[in-house]
């Protein structure tokens, strides 16, 4: 499939513009600190490479424009491309249940047995394999074979397959799996011989292990608590198609106007299949496609993915109209790639675009800030600044994005962030008479409306919310054991997976039998714990809500359980 483009954007100020990314970009320019790698592209021929910052900050060695880094997620949409070139070829049945592609891993039904094409879309219902692990062990390195596993001893499911749409890398990793019996090599292999040899991304591989001596990359990084830097690793050495490529802006590149106008790689029926939306049994359709982000922006079309990693992340944008090509990549710089993109965009097609979208003005809704809701589904979201404007936040993490305003609704869509698309009526944000937030709102979470209740603005203190909750418990979809238990005047959960030591993780109050627990360092992996019975002064079950884990049921432990 061909995506129609126009002519290059003019290039009379184009000098002048560039001039500006390096004022962008100037900060990073360091020799403490890693840093990243740009690649710019009009009309196919790169305008701007340049590279900043340290590929380690230990030997001293700085990023250069042909350093390799991880592109993380980015690599999504090449394990898509290899599934369906595989089906094409009648080697893989992307719609038949998941389990008929892996018979052998005992896949658990659950609310129905997803589809290969759906964990291509996110929309299998199925928890993030990924989160899960580190959720149960922290840090700690896993071992081969454990992400299968934790997906087949599920019990539980975010939804049902196709009725909802959440960030899943399980999914993603056992379709790489299916991909490499269906090929009979390694996705690996199989991409490098049918896509990167093709395309001259000599640069390109994948790498399941961060353990693995990959010549000419960077180093990641993590910030030290202290100060300072640490090096970062993976928790685990099987990263597949859900994010194991290592590449280059150069490569990056090639690929982008490959994909702009495919040619070489994948028929127009394949191109077809990956550009177009998802859509769920409800009707609703999301700018997700199959790895790849197709949506519009300020009056042009962007597709696009960004990816994250231990110590670094990236982003990959084009825009077709204008043949513009962006790719960054960094090593551990404390920087968003995904934010920065949008500012060269409109910096480079300043003069080509339309008005920016509107976002919600936090002065218009003041009276939400600091304001929580939750459902009956376990979904709790919040109002919180996002820089100047008005943000939500999704199971007490941070509000890092605004709200945009689409005629008299606030969206956050499935693009700027894990969860599915949210949606508010402005009509019933408006404050009570008093003054306050409402006592409730409805939201419509990927087109299903649900009704939430607002949170007390000051809950119990923590040993009177959490009372009914000490004691010890068991988790079976983790293979982790846990202890509510009292410190102090706060209440801890303890946590300890079947890989790691025992973590300690402090517990919010946000209600009665309702608190906020995350690990510092971890932010992604903030859950709503929740009780679930009113079983009296000893309950016996709670849950973990979080982005991409809901419904993670905790049971009170038996003496046989703990052993």
């Amino acid at each position: 499939m061909s995506i129609t483009t126009g002519a290059a954007a003019p290039v009379g100020s184009l000098e002048a513009r560039l001039a500006q990314l390096d004022v962008l970009f100037a900060p990073h320019r360091r020799t403490d600190a890693p840093g990243c790698v740009v690649g710019i592209a009009l009309g196919g021929h790169t305008v701007y490479r340049k590279a900043f910052g340290m590929a380690s900050v230990q030997h001293g060695v700085a990023n250069t424009p042909r350093t390799r880094m991880r592109i993380g997620s980015t690599s999504k949409h090449f394990t898509c491309l290899a599934a369906l070139l595989l089906a094409e070829e009648g080697q893989l049945d992307l719609d038949a249940p998941a389990s008929a592609a892996l018979p052998d891993l005992a896949l658990p039904t659950l609310q129905g047995m997803p589809t290969l094409r759906q964990f291509m879309h996110h929309t299998s219902g199925w928890r993030c394999a990924l989160d899960l692990g580190v959720l149960g062990n922290g840090m700690a390195l896993m071992p081969t074979g454990w992400m299968p596993a934790a997906s087949s001893r599920q019990q539980g499911v975010n939804f049902a397959p196709g009725t909802g749409q959440i960030y899943s890398n399980g999914g993603y990793h056992l379709l790489s799996m299916a991909v490499d019996r269906a090929a009979g090599m390694p996705l690996e292999a199989f991409l490098k011989e049918r896509v990167f040899k093709p395309l001259d991304m000599g640069d390109t591989e994948g790498v399941p292990s961060d353990h693995t001596v990959t010549p000419e990359r960077a180093s990641n990084h993590f910030p030290g608590l202290g100060g300072g830097w640490r090096h970062a690793l993976c928790w685990t050495e099987e990263i597949r198609g859900e994010g194991n490529l290592v590449s280059t802006v150069d490569d990056m590149l090639r690929w982008l106007a490959h994909l702009r106008d495919p040619r070489r790689v994948g028929s127009e029926a394949i191109w077809a299949q990956m550009l177009a939306p998802s859509v769920l049994a409800n009707g609703h359709r999301s700018p997700y496609t199959m790895g790849l982000m197709r949506h519009g922006y300020r009056g042009v079309e962007v597709i696009h993915h960004a990816g994250g990693v231990a110590g670094g992340n990236s982003d990959m944008l084009t825009v077709p109209a204008h043949q513009l090509d962006i790719v960054m990549m960094t090593n551990g710089l404390p920087v968003a790639m995904r934010d920065l993109t949008p500012k060269i965009v409109d910096l480079l097609l300043a003069d080509q675009l339309g008005p920016e979208e509107p976002k919600a003005e936090i002065a218009r809704f003041q009276h939400l800030v600091g304001a929580r809701y939750r459902g009956r589904s376990g979904l709790m979201i919040g109002f919180g600044a996002a820089g100047n404007w008005l943000g939500l936040s999704v199971m007490d993490n941070p509000p890092l994005q605004p709200l945009r305003v689409l005629g008299g609704e606030l969206h956050l869509g499935f693009d700027t962030g894990a969860h599915s698309h949210l949606c508010l009526r402005v009509a019933d944000l408006a404050p009570q008479s008093d003054g306050q937030a409402p006592a409730s709102l409805e939201i419509r979470d990927a087109g299903h409306a649900e009704q939430l209740m607002r949170l007390p603005a000051s809950p119990a203190p923590a040993l009177v919310a959490g009372a009914a909750l000490l004691g010890h418990w068991v988790c079976p979809d983790l293979a982790a054991t846990a202890e509510i238990a009292v410190e102090g005047d706060a209440l801890v959960l303890r946590l300890r997976g079947e890989y790691s030591a025992q973590r300690v993780l402090p517990l919010t109050p946000l209600d009665q039998g309702i608190f906020g627990v995350g690990e510092p360092g971890l932010p992604m992996l903030r859950m709503v714990l929740s009780r679930d019975d009113d079983s009296g002064p000893c309950a016996t079950r709670f849950f973990l809500n979080g982005l991409r884990t809901r419904h993670l049921a905790f049971v009170r432990a038996t003496e046989a359980s703990m052993e």
